[in-house]
């Protein structure tokens, strides 16, 4: 018998949380890395979730996608952005190359998934759905069978905010939601390879790290926000033991996460500093912290300026490039290592050196002239203008506990073998579109670059 692949997305999971900290309290998980290949895998650059499940899901890159995070700069715009969306992606995906060899696949929540496209089998919308009265199944009519046996489809939910009774409420109730969809997707299609992910991991982190975390450096002690992590993870571990349950021996289990989370130091607030040394400049400064989209800038003379994020984006106003560039081209290159050099001697408040890591893009499509992270990704970009000081405690898009790290986790159980091993190093994301196609027993194509496990 033919054997069929099942894969468990689990949004921002690291792997010093899952095979380490938590671990102890989770038996399903236990037995799976008992009997299992497990270990951290590396994210891409960016580690943000959209591009990283694509890049595992196409073996590419970002570079190669033009995809690095939720949305890209239209042409040379200063202010029009657009989302990035299913349609954005443009080279095929593995079940792309399933279906080509007859194979089902059944999507569930895997990003960008809004909106769904037509594929050899069927989808479900990802957490960039709008809302529940969006269209977000493929085919169309499957919506009202999934509303029939669940509710009204619950895509993400608000946690950047300070009420997190809330979001805790919200957080187990769509997790509850996705894993009864899940198995009704489960039990009535027919597929060779069905995929999941669960953004809920991600909000979790985000929304109570500082509770669990005594070296955060917010950290706050709280009787019932101090174990919700914990509570959230043994969630899933019951839904794994469930799936589990449901498995036969010729069904494989793969558990995959596209970066990881680790403790929030404050925001670098980019634009503030550009504009302080003159790089970036407006012709009223902000009486209340505005995006630079919604600022007066004087494009004319602005040299440079930023996104925010866990990352920064950076671009240079170049002369025949933008509408207003007044850098020549000839001189981006010096301007760009000026910059860098500057921002190399930034110290962050305790005195010591902030920490800049260059990811060069140049080239791709739809890249900035810089994307830079900050003390190893600990201190978030914030691309707003308005805040008079050069960093922030919080996120400046609302509360927020954790950044994300540049390891996620990867755990392969078959149950017609025992390997018991925890993978060491040398795994990333590109690895696992041919890993999943290797063990569907497909062709590997040759413009993936990424690499199989060997198993």
């Amino acid at each position: 018998m033919k054997r069929r692949l099942v894969v468990v997305g689990l949004d921002g999971v690291p792997p010093e949380l899952l095979f380490d900290k938590l671990l102890p309290e989770l038996p399903t998980l236990r037995h799976l890395t008992s009997r299992g290949l497990y270990g951290p895998m590396r994210s891409c650059d960016p580690p943000i979730t959209v591009p990283a499940w694509m890049v595992m899901m196409t073996g590419r890159s970002p570079a190669e996608l033009g995809i690095f995070g939720f949305r890209e700069r239209k042409a040379a715009s200063y202010t029009d952005i657009s989302l990035v969306t299913s349609a954005s992606v443009k080279l095929p995906t593995v079940w792309d190359y399933l279906g080509k060899a007859g194979k089902r696949s059944c999507l569930f929540g895997v990003p960008p998934g809004y909106p769904p496209k037509p594929i050899q089998g069927v989808m479900v919308g990802c957490h960039l759905t709008p809302d529940h009265t969006s269209r977000y199944t493929e085919p169309p009519e499957l919506r009202q069978e999934l509303e029939a046996n669940a509710g009204a489809y619950i895509p993400d939910v608000t946690f950047r905010t300070d009420n997190r009774d809330q979001v805790l409420e919200q957080l187990f109730d769509m997790t509850h939601q996705h894993a009864k969809l899940q198995r009704h997707l489960f039990q009535k299609e027919r597929w060779d390879f069905f995929m999941g992910v669960e953004i809920g991991t991600d909000r979790i982190h985000h929304a109570f790290w500082k509770f669990s975390d005594p070296n955060h450096p917010k950290h706050t002690a709280h009787p019932r926000y101090s174990r919700a992590m914990l509570d959230y993870y043994r969630l899933i571990d019951q839904q794994l033991h469930d799936l589990l349950g449901s498995l036969d021996d010729d069904t494989l289990l793969l558990i995959l996460s596209d970066h990881g989370a680790k403790a929030m130091q404050g925001c670098f607030c980019l634009n503030e500093w550009l504009i302080e040394r003159g790089y970036l400049v407006v012709k009223d400064y902000p009486t209340k912290v505005a995006k630079i989209e919604q600022a007066a800038v004087d494009w004319a003379k602005t040299v440079a300026w930023g996104w925010g994020g866990y990352y920064a984006r950076l671009f240079l106003n170049v002369k025949g490039r933008e509408p207003h560039g007044c850098v020549a081209p000839q001189d981006v290159e010096r301007v760009r290592t000026k910059l860098l050099q500057d921002l190399e001697a930034t110290t962050a408040p305790d005195g010591k050196p902030l920490g800049v890591t260059v990811i060069n893009p140049t080239g791709s499509k739809g890249a900035s002239d810089l994307m830079l992270y900050f003390g190893d990704l600990s201190w978030r970009s914030a691309g707003t203008i308005g805040h008079r000081r050069l960093f922030l405690d919080e996120n400046d898009t609302g509360p927020d506990d954790a950044v994300h790290s540049q390891h996620g986790v990867l755990l392969l159980y078959d149950p017609k073998r025992t390997w018991g091993r925890r993978l060491s190093n040398g795994v990333s994301l590109p690895d696992v579109a041919p890993t999943i196609l290797r063990l569907l027993d497909q062709p590997i194509p040759a413009e993936l670059t990424g690499k199989p496990l060997e198993v």
